[in-house]
């Protein structure tokens, strides 16, 4: 079975929690892409939901397979979110933003009452960290928004190399909201809720990929079938 036959089988057991008349955070990148399939033809089907997309990506797709869509401004609470995750440690704490939609992914994702990870089982990890952490930046004052997070990645006991990150066209990727992303090598972080913290108190930085918290259970596929974990 290969890697997206894998991611399938994790969006197709998510799909499970779903019931009719919920409101749903629907994730990016290339495993929430099931989930949005997939929900499309239980929709066609005659399953009545409606659902938040956290990207413009995300929000093509579901048009596209028929997913009636809103916004947070006209619903003020979602029952699930189901996202992919680039790593997810023991205590389901997360790092997001491989795709670059993290800040809507981490404000669709606190709207909701769970948050439900789907992911093959690559991504789960013993420590955060091998993954890049990305850092959604203002592009005003760079310069001293990389000089401060450097600075909070000493003080959380972190270092590694970082990169403002480039599209497939050589160009400054730009987020759905009009950021950069710097993307940190940090290769182990042992201590990611005070990184967290940390982060979130750089008047330069809109959000990190840190999800701590935010996770409710995991749905890992493997070669051994699929594995669900609840955040204890």
């Amino acid at each position: 079975m290969n890697m997206d036959q894998l991611k399938r089988q994790a969006a197709a057991r998510a799909l499970d929690e779903v019931r009719d008349g919920m409101q749903l955070g629907l994730g990016t990148g290339s495993t929430a892409k099931h989930f949005v399939e997939l929900l499309g033809e239980r929709v066609a089907a005659g399953l009545n939901v409606i659902g938040v997309p956290t990207s413009e990506a995300t929000r093509a797709d579901a048009e596209r397979w028929g997913v009636p869509l809103t916004t947070l401004d006209e619903i003020d609470h979602l029952d699930i979110t189901v996202d992919g995750a680039d790593e997810i440690d023991p205590q389901l704490n997360l790092i997001k933003g491989g795709g670059g939609a993290l800040l809507r992914e981490k404000i669709v994702a606190a709207a909701s009452d769970r948050m439900i990870v789907i992911a093959d089982d690559t991504k789960w990890v013993p420590t955060l960290g091998r993954f890049p952490l990305p850092v959604e930046v203002i592009p005003f004052g760079l310069g001293a928004t990389r000089r401060a997070i450097e600075k909070a990645f000493a003080e959380c006991g972190v270092s590694g190399q970082m990169a403002v990150r480039k599209a497939k066209d050589g160009h400054v990727f730009v987020t759905d909201g009009g950021h950069w992303i710097v993307d940190a090598q940090l290769g182990r972080i042992a201590d990611p809720a005070s990184l967290a913290k940390a982060l979130s108190a750089i008047p330069g930085v809109v959000e990190h990929g840190l999800f701590i918290g935010l996770a409710s259970s995991a749905v890992l596929a493997g070669g051994e079938g699929i594995r669900v974990i609840e955040r204890r």
